[in-house]
């Protein structure tokens, strides 16, 4: 039998995690990162600076179930979690005061996944 889903050893411990949250937490939006992520590879979300600044206010928490890239400019902190970052991307959230974390450290932080948007 072929493996189906990401080979990715992080990626599929990630979509592991987020289904057991979703059921212990009874929070849906984990399982929907969970299916999100589980796209192959060409249908994955990548999402610029630029779209995060755009559909977000100071003091957001968003999601982004696939890589953030660096193009555009961040103007305000906002704490993205996702599974992946550019390093331009990354240097962008902190330079504009907001967090860049892994998906699953937001788990850790927020289990219900309340006040959490999904950017794709």
């Amino acid at each position: 039998m072929r493996r189906t889903g990401p080979t990715n050893i992080i990626l599929r411990k990630t979509i592991r995690e987020l289904r057991k949250a979703a059921r212990a937490n009874k929070a849906p939006i984990w399982r929907a990162v969970a299916e999100l992520l589980e796209k192959p590879r060409r249908q994955r979300i990548v999402v610029n600076v630029s779209r995060i600044n755009r559909y977000t206010k100071e003091g957001d928490v968003v999601v982004v179930p696939g890589k953030v890239l660096g193009a555009g400019n961040l103007d305000h902190p906002v704490t993205v979690a996702a599974a992946a970052f550019s390093k331009k991307a990354l240097e962008k959230i902190k330079a504009a005061g907001g967090r860049a974390i892994h998906i699953l450290d937001l788990i850790k932080e927020n289990p219900r996944g309340s006040n959490v948007k999904i950017i794709g």
